[in-house]
């Protein structure tokens, strides 16, 4: 449509100055296709030139594309290492798609506890996380429980949002 096209051209105005948000937004709209053809590599272009400046949305959308392949050879370890750092910075969804990661052993080993505290610290956002971290619970001892807990409070002070 006329609006995304409009978008289109002026986030790549400002993106070429190097507005982290604007080449975030940018790589939303090639990754997408709307206002513009879907390129793939244009949105890892974009997303990348975003995160050199610690651009969480932008970390979060680039694991997406390494975590599904999308015009990059997909690499599980590459996403992981990107959700972690806009975990970090409090993303939900980059605790929630951690705490999957962790659940099925993809970029990292297989970790129920570590599962269960990147669901608990996404919980707060996502009740998807609640689910999951029901699930994983269920993979726990009483024991394991309290320790993914006492994790998930340590992980909750390492958080800069």
């Amino acid at each position: 449509s006329q609006d995304y096209r409009q978008a289109f051209y002026w986030y790549t105005k400002a993106a070429e100055q190097g507005y982290a948000n604007a080449q975030c937004n940018l790589g939303i709209l090639y990754d997408s296709g709307k206002g513009v053809s879907q390129d793939y590599k244009q949105a890892f272009y974009w997303y990348t030139k975003a995160v050199e400046q610690d651009h969480v949305k932008a970390q979060f959308n680039l694991g997406l594309i390494y975590q599904k392949g999308k015009g990059v050879p997909q690499d599980y370890k590459q996403a992981v290492f990107l959700y972690e750092k806009a975990a970090q910075q409090g993303h939900g969804k980059a605790q929630f798609n951690l705490g999957i990661m962790h659940m099925r052993g993809k970029g990292v080993p297989q970790n129920y506890l570590f599962a269960y505290a990147w669901f608990d610290l996404a919980a707060a956002k996502d009740n998807n996380a609640l689910k999951n971290r029901a699930v994983v619970a269920g993979y726990l001892s009483y024991e394991q429980i309290l320790k993914a807990q006492e994790l998930s409070k340590e992980l909750q002070n390492t958080i800069t949002n």
